[in-house]
């Protein structure tokens, strides 16, 4: 009970730093703050990390990731950390229509088509729409995103069908993929750059 009680005070001592330092520092990296708090305090680093962690939640400090080196919107999509997703994005596009037109339609090869056409349709367009609309990752959580993503793609991929049953090429495979890729492929270009001007923003 005791070494509970300790731990406790303990906890609470490193939060009362953590805010001591912020407050008279300013803004301040992760690194520079367990510099400080280990000149005032012998505290082990998921101790100092726990603290961090905690007063995040408790909404009294704000975690930002590090400023971007990007002095253009070009330099930034070359900075793989920051667009891992959208490369990822176009990974899957292009998987789906080498797995159409190039892959045979027998197995196993069918169940490759099979996999990525069900990302491509059912995840793909709701998924960039909302990175478009939700650019920074705090705005939503991870199951947030994900529900999110794979309810507007039922709901894009109908609109898409509607629009294309209004056009010389109709509901056919061809013009629903190639309709589906530049739709993402856009939208998946505006996230970027939505992502680049709050990221520049917080340089």
């Amino acid at each position: 009970m005791s070494s509970r009680s300790d731990r406790e005070k303990r906890a609470k001592a490193l939060k009362r730093l953590v805010e001591a330092i912020i407050s008279r520092e300013g803004p301040i990296s992760v690194d520079k703050l367990v510099e400080r708090i280990r000149l005032r305090h012998k505290a082990e680093l998921d101790e100092i990390i726990e603290a961090v962690k905690s007063l995040e939640e408790e909404g009294k400090i704000e975690l930002l990731p590090p400023p971007i080196e990007a002095s253009s919107y070009a330099q930034y999509l070359t900075i793989g950390t920051e667009n891992t997703w959208f490369y990822s994005v176009l990974g899957v596009i292009l998987g789906t229509l080498l797995s159409i037109y190039f892959l045979p339609s027998s197995l196993p090869w069918v169940a490759i088509r099979w996999i990525l056409g069900s990302i491509f349709v059912l995840y793909l367009p709701g998924f960039v729409t909302v990175e478009a609309l939700f650019p920074e990752r705090k705005e939503l959580s991870g199951i947030e995103r994900l529900a999110l993503s794979l309810g507007l793609s039922l709901a894009i991929v109908p609109l898409v069908g509607l629009v294309l049953n209004y056009t010389p090429w109709g509901i056919r495979l061809t013009p629903i993929v190639v309709s589906l890729s530049i739709f993402t492929l856009i939208v998946g270009f505006v996230a970027t750059y939505r992502k680049y001007k709050v990221a520049t923003a917080r340089s």
